[in-house]
């Protein structure tokens, strides 16, 4: 599906080149992808909205056909870019944030941060809680280390080792990554957001997938205690794509929630 098919179109924000759409009409609400991905893995939920709100979805800088960032980004980062899109796309009224996985870490800084540009917030499979962490992660970031003094001292054999070692060691989203996006993406999974929970105070559902492994079920209820308007929906063996997995069920439950700020 290209950009023609999404009518979706390109406007530069803070610098970058960023691609966006809009669908429908009404209240707005802002959908954020997840790590890795870009509209096209939330068009099922810009369809379901459009015909009660105007919904813009985006490709965020690094990801889709946006420019990435100049440096490695952080949460502040995305959140002051997301507040910069908003200005940029003329989002004047409270907008409803729906955030998968790393949208739902935008969206988090973003309602703690901008409480009054926040109307309510939908977080499926959110990232924003630092994983655990056990003798294989630590590890793992030894072998790259290692690795990386081998490039630097060792030249193309060290380069060769380095790439062997950092293979072995990197979870499938940073190997996916380009060379530019890592040190994001490590910026990111290593940020925890529970300190920013509880000054949230747009009312807040979370929808999670049972057998999520990426964002764990325990997350949703820790988000659920910390944020203090929050309400938690769990789907039966979906995944960390819970959205997809059930998206009838998504549908019903995220139009019953933006309607119910719409009547407010």
């Amino acid at each position: 599906m290209n950009s023609t098919e999404l009518q979706a179109s390109f406007t530069e924000i803070g610098g970058l080149r960023v691609r966006h759409m809009r669908e429908g009409a009404g209240p707005p609400v802002v959908v954020l992808h997840g790590w890795g991905s870009s509209i096209e893995t939330v068009l099922s939920i810009v369809r379901a909205l459009r015909d009660i709100a105007e919904v813009h979805a985006l490709d965020l800088p690094g990801f889709g056909e946006s420019q990435p960032p100049p440096a490695a980004w952080g949460v502040e980062d995305y959140r002051r870019f997301l507040s910069s899109f908003m200005d940029a796309v003329a989002i004047d009224s409270p907008a409803a944030l729906i955030g998968h996985s790393n949208g739902g870490r935008v969206a988090i800084a973003m309602a703690a941060a901008e409480p009054r540009r926040v109307s309510r917030m939908i977080l499926v499979d959110s990232a924003g809680i630092k994983p655990k962490r056990g003798f294989t992660y630590y590890r793992k970031v030894a072998m790259a280390k290692v690795g990386k003094h081998a490039a630097r001292l060792l030249g193309a054999p060290g380069a060769r080792l380095r790439d062997l070692l950092v293979g072995r060691a990197a979870s499938a989203d940073y190997a996916a990554a380009s060379p530019q996006m890592r040190p994001t993406f490590v910026r990111l999974v290593n940020s925890d957001l529970r300190d920013l929970m509880p000054a949230v105070k747009a009312p807040t559902l979370l929808i999670w997938g049972e057998q999520d492994t990426a964002t764990p079920l325990d997350d949703a209820h820790q988000m659920e205690r910390l944020i203090p308007d929050a309400g938690l929906v769990v789907f039966p063996g979906a995944g960390h794509f819970s959205y997809l997995d059930q998206p009838k069920q998504f549908a019903t439950i995220a139009r019953h929630f933006i309607g119910e700020g719409r009547a407010a």
